[in-house]
């Protein structure tokens, strides 16, 4: 089952869950609003409208980091971007990155595929920010651009992903 904000800051006052900074009021009535740090990657030029194959190159090979108050998303571009909090979760916590409706309703996806906050968790969230509508957005450092869910999993997991996860260790 999800949490409720009184699931959620009963788990926070435990140590469950840890999210660095936070201010209260970003708990909503099943969820915390994350916010955008500053730091985004951007397709280099050579890979737009390129033929990629994705078994040859990653994201590190073909981004170039950004690091800004500010970036503009034409429509139709992407970029990744990074959470401004870290979220610490205990092994048996799993969370779900979910889009903001305000922003939803004007053409942003904040994530692709790639929602799973993992149990034992202790990162940073990569957001995949794709521009959907037909004018061009900005977007700003410490907009609450995202928000994430919780629920219980039955066990806790034998791999906590801070310990685990490839790339979780250098987030």
């Amino acid at each position: 089952m999800f949490f409720s904000d009184v699931d959620i800051k009963k788990a926070i006052k435990r140590g469950e869950i840890k999210i660095t900074p936070l201010k209260m009021d970003q708990v909503g009535q099943g969820s915390v609003d994350l916010s955008l740090g500053g730091t985004f990657w951007f397709f280099k030029q050579k890979y737009i409208g390129a033929r990629v194959d994705l078994g040859n190159v990653d994201f590190k090979e073909a981004t170039k980091k950004v690091n800004a108050d500010t970036v503009v998303l034409a429509p139709g571009e992407m970029c990744l971007a990074i959470s401004r909090e870290k979220i610490t979760l205990a092994p048996d916590i799993i969370g779900r990155l979910e889009g903001r409706s305000r922003y939803a309703r004007m053409g942003l996806a904040v994530h692709i595929t790639s929602a799973v906050v993992q149990p034992g968790s202790a990162n940073h969230q990569v957001f995949e920010i794709f521009n959907s509508a037909p004018f061009t957005v900005v977007l700003h450092e410490g907009m609450r651009i995202s928000q994430v869910v919780f629920a219980r999993t039955e066990t806790p997991t034998s791999k906590p992903y801070a310990k685990h996860g490839k790339i979780a260790k250098n987030q």
